[in-house]
């Protein structure tokens, strides 16, 4: 990320092809880009292997996602290359997986809190 903080509000820009992919905390199988952020906000390249799943999770401010290249099944849904989901603050995201592996733009708010949920029970 190139800027200078000291001339007030800037255009920032990188390039994707220099930031390292750095593997998730939180779920195995998933690496993220660090791309830039700005004004609370922050943008990502989110990659899943194949079958990769994340916890299951609270919002805890609004999430928008791109996806890119192959599918994801988000809340049930499958999201494939060009489609685009949007959860607002108050949503909880269950069963968020890729099958396929699949790489997508995630932007979200910096105070967002990872908030772990239980897994819903199967009904059966």
């Amino acid at each position: 990320m190139t800027h200078d903080p000291s001339t007030g509000p800037q255009f920032r820009w990188s390039d994707s092809n220099d930031a390292p992919w750095i593997p998730s905390m939180l779920a195995k199988g998933v690496e993220v880009k660090n791309l830039g952020k700005a004004n609370g906000r922050a943008i990502q390249l989110v990659r899943f292997s194949p079958d990769a799943t994340f916890p299951d999770h609270l919002h805890t401010g609004p999430e928008f996602i791109f996806v890119l290249e192959g599918e994801v099944i988000w809340n049930g849904r499958p999201l494939a290359r060009g489609c685009v989901g949007v959860a607002e603050a108050g949503t909880v995201e269950r069963g968020f997986r890729s099958t396929t592996g699949c790489v997508f733009l995630l932007m979200y708010d910096l105070d967002q809190l990872f908030d772990s949920v239980r897994p819903a029970r199967d009904s059966r």
